[in-house]
């Protein structure tokens, strides 16, 4: 099958117009945005990891009053319960406290909202897609899903997890290359800078290596991204820091203004915002925090750098920000999101014909 029937089969199936999706951002997936992406025929998204059931049900309320209903809701699969090191966050706490106000002890003892009452909101909900990184669903989890004829997309970080997930009875694998910014999938969080594969090698592999389709996401900013997304195997482009600078994303301004200058080398993966490997904008924060104290686990990590990330998006001030950014940043445009969800297939189209 060629790149654009395969991609307009993929669009049949899930309801779409085009094969452009939003990826599920965790605190920067405002309702505004999916339904801008969705009403020009694509996918919008949610990522859902630190919402409870109620905003999960609101938020899937405002999307679907004002789309066909095509989105996608997403979730972190839970890590083993972090071991903590009282010195260690002692040291973190003092060295954070140069960077923003002072961080209280229990700081680190912040949780994310109940999992198992989140996965009951996403089945109330009822989206065409939910999905998932760091790991697989259980099975119990995926044999409800599927009972209420809901899709399940698992992000994987390398061939042997795209595997695991198609085992585990994926629909759909969501291809992550390691220029993804925020947050990888990868399942073992402790490996995860030792299995950076690019979108371009990991793809095709992917591709090969399993039945179900697979969407292509990280480092993909423009058309010739889609386009060659879509000649590896894709059947769609999943796209987040490339939407960022769109207004109805309602991201700091700083922060969108330093998407636009910041190179591929310009980004790092640090665990020093979340205690997990996130790539984002090598502000002097990031470096600092290279040399400082070991961060701590997710999501103790999370916990103890709050009040300075709070201070710094208070302030804008972009050197203290959580400025997730993938190695395409630059390719990121300012315009409304519905028009470049058009203008991205639109383009990719011509390339491919």
């Amino acid at each position: 099958m060629n790149p654009v029937s395969r991609a307009e089969a993929f669009c049949a199936r899930f309801g779409l117009r085009i094969p452009i999706l939003l990826a599920p951002m965790a605190g920067a997936c405002p309702p505004g945005l999916s339904i801008a992406v969705a009403q020009a025929g694509g996918m919008g998204a949610c990522g859902a990891l630190l919402m409870g059931p109620d905003a999960i049900l609101d938020w899937a309320r405002t999307v679907r009053g004002a789309t066909n209903g095509a989105f996608q809701m997403n979730l972190w699969i839970p890590d083993p319960p972090p071991v903590r090191d009282e010195a260690r966050e002692a040291a973190l706490r003092d060295f954070l406290g140069g960077w923003g106000p002072a961080v209280p002890e229990g700081a680190g003892d912040a949780a994310p909202p109940d999992f198992d009452a989140q996965c009951e909101a996403l089945l109330q909900a009822a989206p065409a897609v939910v999905s998932s990184i760091m790991g697989v669903y259980p099975a119990e989890f995926v044999a409800r899903l599927k009972q209420r004829g809901i899709a399940w997309w698992a992000t994987a970080s390398t061939v042997a997890e795209a595997r695991a997930a198609e085992a585990a009875g994926a629909d759909v694998i969501v291809a992550q290359g390691m220029e993804a910014g925020g947050h990888r999938g990868a399942f073992e969080a402790a490996g995860a800078e030792a299995a950076m594969v690019g979108l371009f090698a990991l793809l095709p592999a992917v591709v090969d290596a399993v039945r179900v389709p697979v969407v292509a996401t990280g480092g993909i900013a423009d058309a010739r991204g889609v386009a060659a997304a879509l000649a590896l195997g894709a059947s769609a482009a999943q796209i987040g820091t490339g939407f960022l600078r769109c207004p109805e994303a309602r991201i700091p301004a700083p922060w969108a203004d330093a998407l636009a200058a910041t190179p591929p080398e310009g980004t790092a993966v640090t665990r020093a915002f979340s205690g997990r490997a996130g790539r984002g904008i090598a502000t002097a924060y990031v470096k600092a925090a290279a040399e400082g104290p070991p961060p701590a686990p997710y999501p103790v990590q999370r916990g103890l750098t709050q009040a300075m990330r709070d201070a710094a998006t208070k302030a804008g001030d972009i050197d203290r920000m959580q400025a997730w950014a993938g190695q395409s940043a630059m390719l990121a445009r300012a315009e409304p999101a519905a028009e470049l969800a058009r203008a991205l297939w639109e383009d990719a189209r011509r390339l491919l014909a």
